[in-house]
């Protein structure tokens, strides 16, 4: 038994010695990926360690360990570092000073929502003292269980007479009396029904560990804590359904907080763009004006004139009979495989090949993704339901047809991110901690203008198939960008989305909807746009200056990860790199719309 104990013991050890966050000389010499690493598992155990949603402790203690590693981090020897060492350094200072500015916007967050969360610092206290393993006084914390249920019924009656009154001044509302009405804006209370719901988790969990441990815990707290429980529960029901309308139903309000200009410039210094917002909506107006041009083209083509709307029509009533849709999907994405062969377009290892599957898009899933989508290793289809109304099951086959299923299943599986995710699981996966969008979607729309430049569609229809998606990925940029900017409201995005794009109306609620909700990066929805033009731009330089061909371009780019693609073009063109090293590349100048 001693024996067999050893070596768990050594690798205890080792990680002592190892443990980055302690008050320590040198850096280990483990190169920037052990680096990473190390940083990724402080923060991860800070995170466990500290799982009080919205605490101050919270964010106190991962400010000081994020501001730990960047001073840290300019302990290395940055010009002893290989080339690619140098780009981990940047992506790591990067995350880093980036984070700062995502905790001091989370914490405004919680902060708006003091007036309807004011119970929290009880719940704080018991969990907090749990922790720390402090004497448990069951009377004591009885009483304050009885308290945070008092507290949580006196905030839900407040807000039912806020919803039956005339607006009153926030200031005062928070410090109202008991029967004071209070206000509260949709997005406030869905936001406050989501942290609610985080809290009940936690108070579920404290009342968990006692319970049944300590003999005397559930006869002083089973009655406290039900109330507690319940209270909470109709709390979160009358914030979430009463007064943001979210009642899980299709016609729910789309609720939305912009994130406001600070937040946006925040986020594009992070993804490496060096360029303000006013400049990225530029590039997605002129992306979408290109593109409505070239429908009109293949408008004219299908016999229609100028009237691509009417050509899209047309186009969308060729869907697959129910139950077919998996078929079709699995036909052309064996032809999509074919097609990257037959151009050597890029190396598709043979466990990628065969290691994709198709799934169901879950009911639910459908209100925000009304297309198929990429999950693990599996495209899933979105396809109408047999308990859909007859107009819903018509908008979703629409939706779905087989034009729009011709460029929609390579960007999900391969070229796209089946054969992306394959080979940043096995390239750089130190590096998955630094994720963006604007890699991650940029590359899979990058892939569809390859096919489209290559002769992937044959056909009118299936032109204008392709085109409806990148006109789609263009509006993007325009109303989301604009949206947290707080210049467009949620229905006028679908409105913009139905006329501009050409969406089915469902389909264009079900954008609005994932786009503007809480969670959702505000530069998520441009990064397809975005992102296909910077990789539109390398290609040139590199591609169509002939220092490379396209295999050896893909391969190099799928092999870097999921890093800012300015960061990726460094790498390639090998440039000079310093620590303090900032997004320079204008890529729009190179970009062009052929």
């Amino acid at each position: 038994m001693k024996q067999a104990c050893l070596p768990l013991l050594i690798a205890i050890v080792l990680c002592l010695v190892m443990q980055p966050g302690a008050e320590a000389g040198a850096l280990p010499d483990t190169g920037l990926p052990g680096l990473i690493s190390q940083f990724v598992a402080d923060r991860q155990d800070l995170m466990n360690a500290t799982d009080l949603p919205g605490a101050t402790l919270r964010f106190d203690r991962l400010n000081s360990l994020y501001t730990q590693w960047l001073t840290r981090l300019r302990t290395v020897d940055f010009d002893s570092l290989p080339h690619s060492g140098k780009v981990d350094a940047i992506l790591l200072r990067n995350e880093l000073e980036c984070g700062l500015d995502e905790f001091a916007f989370d914490r405004k967050q919680w902060a708006e929502m003091d007036s309807v969360l004011a119970f929290r610092s009880i719940l704080y206290a018991l969990e907090q003292a749990r922790w720390e393993g402090a004497p448990l006084d069951c009377r004591a914390a009885a009483s304050q269980v009885s308290e945070l249920a008092r507290q949580i019924k006196e905030l839900k009656t407040r807000v039912e007479l806020g919803l039956n009154t005339a607006p009153s001044n926030s200031t005062a509302a928070a410090h109202s009396p008991t029967g004071t009405p209070l206000k509260v804006t949709d997005s406030l209370a869905n936001k406050a029904a989501a942290s609610a719901t985080l809290l009940r988790g936690t108070l579920k969990s404290w009342f968990a560990f006692y319970d049944g441990f300590r003999p005397e815990f559930s006869w002083w707290l089973k009655k406290p804590y039900e109330e507690a429980d319940k209270a909470l529960e109709d709390y979160i029901k009358v914030l979430r359904e009463n007064a943001a309308g979210i009642k899980g139903k299709d016609d729910d309000p789309l609720v939305g907080q912009p994130v406001g200009e600070a937040a946006v410039a925040s986020a594009i210094r992070r993804e490496f763009l060096p360029y303000d917002a006013q400049a990225l909506l530029s590039l997605g107006e002129k992306e979408m004006a290109w593109c409505e041009n070239a429908m009109k083209s293949e408008a004219r083509a299908m016999g229609c004139g100028d009237d691509w709307k009417s050509a899209l029509t047309r186009i969308k009533a060729d869907f697959v009979a129910p139950g077919a849709q998996d078929s079709l999907i699995r036909e052309t994405a064996l032809k999509a495989i074919r097609f990257c062969k037959d151009h050597n377009l890029v190396t598709i290892p043979p466990l990628c090949e065969e290691t994709w599957h198709l799934t169901m898009m879950p009911p639910e899933t459908l209100k925000t993704i009304p297309y198929a989508a990429y999950n693990g290793q599996a495209m899933m289809i979105a396809y109408a339901r047999d308990d859909m109304n007859h107009e819903d099951k018509l908008m979703t086959m629409r939706g779905n047809n087989r034009h729009f299923m011709r460029t929609v299943t390579p960007h999900e599986l391969i070229p796209g991110h089946h054969l992306q995710r394959f080979q940043a699981a096995r390239n750089q996966p130190h590096r998955a901690l630094f994720s963006t969008p604007f890699y991650v979607e940029g590359w899979a729309l990058y892939g569809e203008r390859r096919f489209r430049d290559l002769g992937w569609a044959t056909t009118p229809e299936d032109r204008l198939g392709m085109l409806f998606w990148r006109i789609n990925r263009a509006a993007r940029v325009v109303v989301a960008l604009q949206f947290h900017l707080g210049k467009i409201s949620p229905p006028d995005m679908v409105d913009f989305l139905v006329n501009r794009v050409g969406h089915e109306r469902l389909g264009a609620t079900a954008e609005v909807r994932r786009f503007i909700g809480d969670g959702f990066p505000p530069l998520y929805p441009a990064a397809y746009t975005l992102g296909a033009l910077q990789l539109e731009a390398l290609h040139h330089e590199l591609v169509g200056s002939g220092k490379m061909t396209d295999q050896a371009f893909h391969d190099a780019v799928l092999s870097e990860g999921a890093i800012p693609l300015e960061l990726i073009r460094a790498r390639l063109l090998n440039l000079p790199l310093t620590r303090d090293t900032r997004s320079t590349w204008r890529f729009a100048g190179e970009a062009g719309y052929p």
